[in-house]
């Protein structure tokens, strides 16, 4: 097996959740740079810290709002 060298991006959609994409491609539609990039595992270590609540945007913001 050959080691992945390929230089990634952290990107985030609207829903806050992340994921990575390679760098020298064109971010797909709905996600936007994240500020993040390096090898896989230097991606994928930025998503663990910075994405504590897996939960997407739109979920978080219904269960903060009162019972009505």
């Amino acid at each position: 097996m050959s080691e992945d060298n390929t230089r990634y991006r952290v990107v985030v959609n609207h829903e806050e959740q992340y994921s990575i994409w390679p760098e020298d491609r064109e971010l797909p539609p709905g996600w936007r740079d994240a500020g993040k990039t390096g090898l896989k595992d230097e991606c994928l270590a930025y998503i663990h810290e910075v994405w504590t609540d897996m939960r997407p945007l739109s979920l978080r913001k219904r269960m903060e709002r009162p019972e009505e």
